[in-house]
């Protein structure tokens, strides 16, 4: 709270800027992101709006998108400070986004006393912004927040600066000014908003690539490990690169949920245009290792990114199939390790991957609509067509795959080992059981609203479930190596 000697007391107008400062989010960005997603033809009248002017420019895309500005991510801190302000003195919104956003802005916050924007002739920023308020005010006749470096020409020509969501740039330059009165402290810099967006933690689901050199014989251990490595790597660059794809194509649908809407490109610390460079650059680089292994790795890992773009436009919004979907990429992961090593993929190994990790999909959405429900904020989760009535389905189907899977386990271990594979056999046989104590105590913490967000989470930094997945290890290296003398007592 300020001190009533602070410059918010006084009669000099609070002028406030909107992309980067009361918003953490570039309007321009976010709606020419929703032009190109909605209306995707009128991408071809940009170059001639853009060779008209910005002013054009923006004011074409204003006109061609529909940006909901109240789930835009906006900053609490200048929040407060125009509601301290409001009443006491002017609060203006003074911004080189486009009247209309600025106005849809002003018209949510409801503080704001006169909303400047640019228009389709003059473009507000820099000095244009500063010659404006000059104009209105006088030198010195305002108090000026904002963000960015291209801001200085306003800072100059301000009574008091406060900063918030500062850049770097802008941090080292203001000290010239000397009319520095308050600064928020810096979010994120772009490069961590970048690697938390890419979610290396869910790396972990292309441990999958493994499996199969775990049950294949007759591979050659070095070469095959090299090769699963690299496909790994592969798989994981890919990965990223669909995530940051998957964020940018549910932004508004993310902004909605109670959770996600703190991702980094919903919370926008992450901009759109790094974003879609980010996920294009992962792309390459994850196909540019592929490309080291065997060309049917290549192809597999084309058909995981057809299948994911499907799956982000269409198939994520029809229910039960978008679990099945998301089951089948899991196996894609397998069957691209079996393509790095050059084996063929197990049939037991892909029937139990399908029916285990359709269980883990349905969990996910178990615990999405857990988690809104007792939120009370939707009645449906955003993006997808799931409803609170679909809890008890979603039980039965997730307990009813997750039981298929112990049953091909145990399938797989009476009749679908190869002579020799296993020294002892029989061990697999626990397996069984720990994979159904897994099941269900995945089930019972979920119904217990114990799993929050990503299953693959929970297991990873569960206790009891860390415990199974090592106990699970232990027990096929022991079938697999454990000298055969060592079970004569039994």
């Amino acid at each position: 709270m300020s001190s009533p000697e602070s410059p918010l007391y006084d009669d000099v107008p609070l002028v406030v800027d909107l992309d980067g400062t009361l918003v953490y989010c570039d309007t321009l960005h976010d709606s020419l992101w929703l032009m190109a997603r909605a209306r995707p033809l009128s991408l071809a009248g940009l170059p001639y709006a853009l060779s008209s002017g910005k002013a054009p420019f923006k004011q074409f895309v204003a006109g061609q998108s529909q940006l909901d500005v109240r789930t835009l991510p906006y900053n609490e801190w200048v929040l407060r400070r125009i509601r301290e302000a409001a009443g006491r003195r002017r609060v203006v919104l003074c911004t080189g986004a486009n009247q209309r956003i600025a106005d849809d802005v002003a018209a949510h916050i409801g503080a704001f006393d006169l909303v400047i924007g640019s228009d389709g002739t003059s473009n507000l920023t820099g000095e244009a912004k500063a010659s404006r308020l000059v104009q209105l005010f006088g030198e010195r006749g305002f108090d000026y927040v904002g963000n960015s470096i291209a801001d200085m020409p306003v800072f100059r020509q301000a009574r008091h600066a406060v900063v918030a969501n500062p850049a770097s740039a802008l941090l080292r330059r203001i000290s010239e000014i000397g009319n520095l009165s308050e600064q928020e402290v810096r979010g994120p810099a772009a490069l961590n908003a970048l690697l938390s967006a890419m979610r290396p933690h869910q790396w972990l689901k292309n441990i999958l690539v493994f499996a199969p050199l775990l049950t294949a014989t007759g591979v050659e251990q070095a070469r095959g490990l090299l090769a699963a490595l690299l496909a790994f790597l592969s798989f994981s660059l890919v990965a990223s690169s669909v995530y940051l794809a998957n964020d940018l194509m549910d932004l508004e649908a993310d902004r909605r949920h109670p959770r996600k809407r703190g991702r980094p490109l919903a919370a926008g610390t992450l901009s759109v245009p790094i974003a879609v460079l980010g996920a294009l650059g992962l792309l390459v680089g994850g196909f540019g290792i592929g490309w080291q292994l065997e060309q049917r790795f290549v192809a597999v890992l084309g058909a995981y990114v057809l299948a994911t773009g499907i799956y982000m436009v269409k198939l994520k919004r029809v229910p039960i199939l978008d679990s099945i979907v998301l089951a089948s990429l899991y196996t894609l992961r397998i069957i691209g390790g079996a393509a790095a090593i050059a084996v063929i993929p197990s049939f037991w190994l892909l029937a139990f991957s399908v029916f285990f990790f359709m269980s883990l999909a349905l969990g996910k959405r178990y615990a999405e609509l857990v988690e809104l429900e007792s939120a009370g904020t939707a009645k449906a989760i955003p993006g997808r067509e799931y409803r609170p009535e679909d809890l008890q389905t979603l039980l039965a189907q997730g307990n009813a795959t997750g039981c298929a899977a112990v049953v091909v386990l145990a399938l797989y271990i009476h009749s679908g080992l190869e002579p020799g594979q296993y020294r002892h056999p029989e061990l697999l046989w626990a397996l069984c059981l720990v994979l159904l104590y897994w099941i269900s105590k995945f089930w019972l913490n979920a119904q217990r609203r114990e799993v929050i967000g990503d299953p693959v989470i929970w297991a990873a930094t569960n206790r009891v479930s860390r415990g199974l997945a090592v106990l699970a290890v232990l027990l096929v290296m022991a079938a697999r190596w454990l000298p055969e003398s060592a079970l004569s007592l039994w």
